[in-house]
This record gives structure tokens, sequence and C-alpha cells, in this order.
């Protein structure tokens, strides 16, 4: 296989790396930069700078490359490949035209190709969607969904949420509504999350999107990532971050029989002794030097085997590609409603550890 791109690539040749007892990387399809040259040369394959230039008996191409949305020619990267036989893993986002040209070459080709939104597939995400489809199985519907993320990922969070709640449509939000100048003025920082409400799967949604960009990094400065809360009868599912923990809160409620109680925690019902939230999985995430070189490379390798399995006959490649499609044009309506985002020069953060913060904590005790 090839990988095409060294930025975000970087993370898919690490994913094949190690699944190398079932992946075989041939070559990295870039322009020719030095990045480029030194992860060709640190994986010891050839740097490849056209699709003519594919090694004989390459079968799968990760395109890790920008679309018409910012500007990179991706999508027609995806076509050429598809075009020669190859099956294609194409990292998100892609505009919904060319996710439809892809899907209908992969068609007239006899290949498969599946849009990849990486986070689903990162093992905390996973986790937390298992947990979800268990509830729904056990007869818990969804009776809301809380969601934040920085714009950068709200694709992802979009597919995220789509898979909680079971399905997409019906689907809208919408328009944010705006904070009064005269309220907005009181902040004395920025207001970095616009607030949309809206509907997906039938289930209400409330969508709070860090709609900010450091045009100088644009990939960094989000406040987070992922966050999830879905609501269940029977209590709140949360993802609190894209890399864990997750946790389950039974939902809070007096029971009628403690009206009459002097001694409230005398009340006989079982549930109050239940823990009144608790991690499902580990209850501390991985460093952010794991998620890198772990978490994200491994769900690259799971994001290969589903494709692996559609190329087989296993799964169901264009469902999934009329699934994504929807995606697509909720992410592009959740973004037009939104507007252009913030453009904002930011300095370098300087993330503090959790020690830190139990010292002062002490110190101020």
């Amino acid at each position: 296989m090839v990988v095409a791109g060294s930025r975000f690539g970087r993370i898919y040749l690490a994913g094949i790396a190690q699944a190398a007892d079932r992946y075989e990387l041939a070559g990295v399809l870039a322009r020719g930069g030095e990045r480029s040259r030194a992860v060709a040369e640190h994986y010891r394959v050839p740097l490849l700078t056209g699709v003519d230039d594919l090694p004989d008996g390459v079968d799968i191409a990760c395109v890790v490359v920008g679309t018409a949305i910012n500007g990179g020619p991706g999508a027609q990267l995806a076509e050429a490949l598809l075009d020669r036989g190859v099956h294609v893993l194409q990292e998100h986002p892609v505009h919904p035209d060319e996710l439809a040209r892809c899907l209908r070459q992969a068609r007239r080709a006899g290949v498969a190709y599946q849009l990849n939104t990486h986070y689903p597939h990162v093992a905390p995400v996973r986790r937390f969607l298992d947990a979800a489809a268990r509830l729904v199985a056990a007869g818990q519907r969804p009776l809301f969904v809380d969601a934040m993320a920085g714009i950068q990922v709200t694709f992802s969070l979009l597919d995220i949420v789509g898979r909680v709640v079971g399905r997409l449509r019906p689907a809208g939000f919408a328009d944010p509504v705006a904070l009064p100048e005269a309220v907005r003025r009181m902040s004395e920082v920025d207001v970095p999350y616009r607030s949309l409400d809206g509907v997906v799967g039938g289930v209400p949604v409330t969508l709070r999107v860090q709609n900010q960009l450091d045009p100088a990094d644009p990939d960094n400065h989000a406040h987070l990532l992922h966050r999830v809360t879905v609501g269940f009868p029977g209590g709140l599912l949360t993802l609190t971050g894209t890399h864990g923990p997750v946790l389950w809160s039974p939902r809070a409620h007096l029971p009628r029989s403690a009206a009459s109680l002097v001694d409230l925690a005398a009340a006989p019902e079982d549930y109050l002794d239940l823990p009144s939230t608790a991690p499902l999985g580990p209850a501390v995430a991985e460093s952010y030097r794991e998620i890198v070189g772990g978490l994200w490379p491994q769900a690259v390798a799971r994001a290969l085997d589903e494709l692996v399995r559609v190329a087989a006959g296993e799964r169901d490649g264009q469902a999934e590609g009329q699934y994504h499609l929807g995606v697509c044009r909720l992410w592009q309506e959740v973004t037009r409603r939104l507007g252009p985002p913030e453009l904002r020069e930011r300095p370098e953060p300087r993330p503090l550890a959790l020690t830190q913060l139990a010292e002062r904590q002490e110190v101020s005790a």
C-alpha cells in the first residue's frame, strides 16, 4: 500500500507500521518536500511524486491530502487511484460533491472507497459509542445530546453524534443566537463558543463550537476536540474528551419515599447506593505522547481493516458512503450557519500538569 501526504499522513504511516502483520508499505506519495523525503527515508520506502510512479502490486492507498474544502487535490488524487483499480481510504473532510464522485468511481472500477473521519475509530470514542449502542439495545432511547468541539473537528463531531443516536435523519439546525453586544462587552476575554440547537436522527441536539482559527497555526488552539453527553432515561453517558475518560452518571432522582423521612439517606431504594458518576474503562486518559504514538495509529489500522472488509464484500461500503454523504451535508449546513471562523492569532499555550494544580491547592489550603 501507499500513503499520500506526509502531514497527518505520518499518523497513517505509524498505523501501518504497527499493523505490519497485515499491511506492507510500498511508498510515500507526496510532492517531494523535505518532510516527505525524511518520512520516506525513515520507513525505507521510495518517495513517489505521482500516481504513475506507483509500483506494481499496490492495492490500497491512504489519501491524507487536503480536498477542495481547503484548497487541496485530495479528491482528484483519490479518483485517479480508484481509476487504477486501487482501494482508497480517504481522510476527511471532503466536499459532498467530491465524495459522491469518488463513490461513483469506486463502483465503476469495482474497488472499495471509504471516507475516514478517524475519531470514531479511536478507542475511547469507540467505547463511548459501544456503550450507547448497548443502552439503546436495552430499551434506553437517547433523549438529548449536548456536544462541544473545535471548528477543526466539527465534521467528525457530527459523525459521532449520528452514530451515538443511531441515524442522521431527520436532521437540521437553527441559526446560532447572537450574544447581545451589551452582554458581550461584559466579558473580559473573548467569547469562544457559538451554540446551535437542532435535531439529529429525531433527537434534540445542542452544538457548541469554538468557531475560531489561528491562520498561522490552524490545527491548534482548540480548547478541546470533542466532548459529548447523551441523556438517557436512566442517566447520562459522557465522553469527557476525545481520548476519554467515558463516564456514566445514573439519573439524579430523589425517591418519593424520602418525602416523609427525617434522614434522606435512609430511603430504601437500591439505586441510591450507585456511584453518582463512574468511569467506563480507564479513569485517566492517555498522555498526548501515547495518543499520537498509539491511539491514533491504532485507529488508522482499524479504519484500514474496515476498508479491507468492504473490499472483501463483508461490509456494505456504498451504504457507509451514503451515511457519510449525509454527514457532509449536515456539516455544510452547520458551518454555513456558524459563518466564517474568527481569525485570531494565539500565543503558544503552556499546558498545566495536574501535579502543579495539586501543589497550588495545597498552598491555598
